[in-house]
Formats: C-alpha cells, sequence, structure tokens
C-alpha cells in the first residue's frame, strides 16, 4: 500500500529504536531519515524506467522567429514525438521521425524553400524548409529539439499545443509529511528497505543483516514487477 513520507520515516525510526516523531520536523533525526529517503528515491528513479513516470508530454516550443522549429526536451527521455500537421484547426498528427544529427545537418535540400536558422549551441547555419509541416527531428544538444521543416503560411513557429509526445518524467519530491512519492505500491517496500539499509549505515554505524537479506530480496522483485499488465518477454532477433 501507499505510505507517506511521514510514515516512511516512522517505520525507520522504530527500527532504529529511535523516538517517536508525530511529524518530520519534531527531531533533527527524523529530518535526516526524510533527507536519505528522497537520496534513495532519486538514486532508485534515475537508474531505472519506471513505468509510473512514463505519460504523454508536451515539449517546448522556443516560439523564437529566428529559431522557428527549436523545441526544448521535456522530461527524461523521450519515446516518440508527433505534430499536427492539419492546417485547418483539425486534428491530423504525424509522427516525426528521429534522424541523427549528421544526416539531419548534412541532408540536400531544395534552397528556394528554406529558412536559415543558427543552432543554440554552436550558432551554426542550419536549414529549415519553410514550405512544408516537418518531418523529422534531431538534438545537436540533448537539450534542443530541431524539426526539419515549418510551414510559413500557416504558422510563424512551431506551437507546443500542437505536439504530442511520450517519455519518462523526472518526478519531484516534497520533503513534507502528507507527501507520497511517486511509485507503485508494489515498489513501496524496495524504497523503504533501501533508505532503512542507508540509515542503518549511516546513523548506526553499520547495516543491519536482516534488513541487507530484505533489500537484496525487493531488489530482485522490482526487476521483473514493474508493469501492472504484464508484459512479453522481448527476445533478442539477430537476423534469422
Amino acid at each position: 500500500m501507499k505510505k507517506t513520507l511521514l510514515e516512511l520515516v516512522q517505520s525507520i525510526l522504530s527500527d532504529m529504536d529511535s523516538e517517536p516523531v508525530n511529524s518530520i520536523s519534531d527531531s533533527i533525526e527524523a529530518e535526516q531519515i526524510a533527507s536519505v529517503i528522497e537520496d534513495t528515491y532519486f538514486n532508485f528513479v534515475s537508474s531505472r524506467e519506471i513505468p509510473e513516470h512514463r505519460r504523454l508530454i508536451k515539449i517546448t516550443a522556443l516560439s523564437d522567429n529566428t529559431k522557428p522549429t527549436h523545441f526544448k526536451y521535456v522530461g527524461r527521455q523521450l519515446y516518440w514525438i508527433r505534430y499536427n500537421i492539419d492546417e485547418n484547426s483539425q486534428t491530423n498528427y504525424r509522427e516525426i521521425k528521429y534522424m541523427d544529427p549528421g544526416s539531419f545537418a548534412t541532408r540536400n535540400l531544395d534552397t528556394s524553400n528554406v529558412t536559415t536558422v543558427y543552432d543554440v549551441s554552436a550558432s551554426t547555419n542550419l536549414l529549415i524548409l519553410n514550405d512544408r509541416m516537418p518531418s523529422i527531428y534531431t538534438s545537436f544538444d540533448d537539450e534542443h529539439i530541431v524539426m526539419d521543416a515549418f510551414k510559413s503560411s500557416v504558422e510563424s513557429t512551431l506551437q507546443t499545443t500542437k505536439t504530442q509526445a511520450y517519455g519518462i518524467v523526472t518526478p519531484t519530491f516534497s520533503l513534507s509529511d502528507t507527501f507520497e512519492p511517486d511509485l507503485d505500491e508494489d515498489l513501496i517496500p524496495y524504497l523503504l528497505a533501501e533508505a532503512k539499509s542507508a540509515c542503518f549505515s549511516l546513523f548506526k554505524s553499520g547495516s543491519d543483516p536482516k534488513v541487507e537479506q530484505s533489500a537484496r530480496r525487493l531488489k530482485s522483485f522490482v526487476t521483473t514487477g514493474l508493469y501492472r499488465t504484464k508484459q512479453e518477454n522481448v527476445r533478442n532477433n539477430y537476423g534469422r
């Protein structure tokens, strides 16, 4: 079941035979444990693809006439991007395919229908088609997305509201009593076990064998039980 940050702190304090609290702010030790839980949480989510952190998102357009097809990444990783290419306020999303930076920068274009823009990081000239909707994108710095085209007769820059993307977002963490970590309830025991192990090591000058055993057992479980919907086994295709 889901647990609040206060409940996680109280559980660890109890196992450490420390003074109980009714709020994280009641003692310095409780605040220290809450901080350890936060660090453990971000170590956990940054090293795994957590299904709860996948969602539909909108990438952020720079809305800059000198960079009409530039966007900023939103989230940690993108799986796909689509753009509404309809010119009459209807809905017609096209998937924008990824192209590697070298191929994007050297593609052959009809120079009669291009706009020259400058890359954000290096101020390098990029040729962008201005007579059609986008179909490909790339990134030169892993912070900005550059699409290949925009239709200047429809819009002066590509727009955030016309994007549709799916990816992994970075969750937030609040050091408050009622905060609930953004994890499936099956993953909460593992978070608690890892945080508890860290707290014993930091504040009790050594780990507890039973806590370590529990953390190892739960780690094995979370590698196979992340998804609520059963996922098919993925088998490598070696060209046969």
